[in-house]
């Protein structure tokens, strides 16, 4: 029997909130090391007052924004973030192929900017394939890496 006659499908087993938790955790101190790093260099390469600008501004837009650029890039070519390959997950579309570019930036705008709500939403508003909300908006799911991605019969399975 050739390989086109068989037709078995594959399987897509969706990562863990768990694994997702601690892969985001993962990029959450990656990246906010580098953010800090950069704003506290840059203010005191400007002679500015640091502490006056932590005070008054916060550091969250700028954060938001590195997450934000960091989790379109990575995972648009990739598939993966520093925190995602570490525990072998991935982004990929219903249909477990490579995102679109608007589907990342989706999913990635919720969890730069939104993640509490974006989670909590996602938590009640619930489906069987344990997306936040703006997963299942930008049409995104993080699986776990086990098995070939190629095939085009594909059958959705929890981890």
């Amino acid at each position: 029997m050739s390989n086109s006659d068989n037709f078995d499908v594959s399987k897509i087993i969706l990562a863990k909130w768990k694994d997702r938790f601690f892969a985001w955790l993962i990029d959450f101190v990656i990246i906010s090391l580098i953010s800090t790093s950069i704003v506290f260099l840059s203010f005191l390469s400007l002679s500015h007052n640091f502490e006056n600008f932590i005070a008054d501004n916060g550091m969250y837009v700028p954060t938001s924004v590195m997450f934000f650029l960091y989790w379109i890039i990575l995972e648009y070519k990739t598939g993966q973030t520093i925190g995602k390959k570490i525990f072998n997950l991935k982004i990929t579309n219903n249909r477990g192929e490579k995102p679109s570019l608007i589907g990342v930036i989706v999913s990635s705008f919720g969890k730069s900017f939104l993640l509490p709500i974006d989670i909590i939403l996602g938590l009640i508003i619930t489906n069987e394939k344990r997306q936040r909300i703006f997963n299942k908006l930008g049409n995104t799911l993080i699986i776990k890496i086990k098995e070939s991605e190629n095939d085009s019969n594909v059958k959705i399975f929890k981890d």
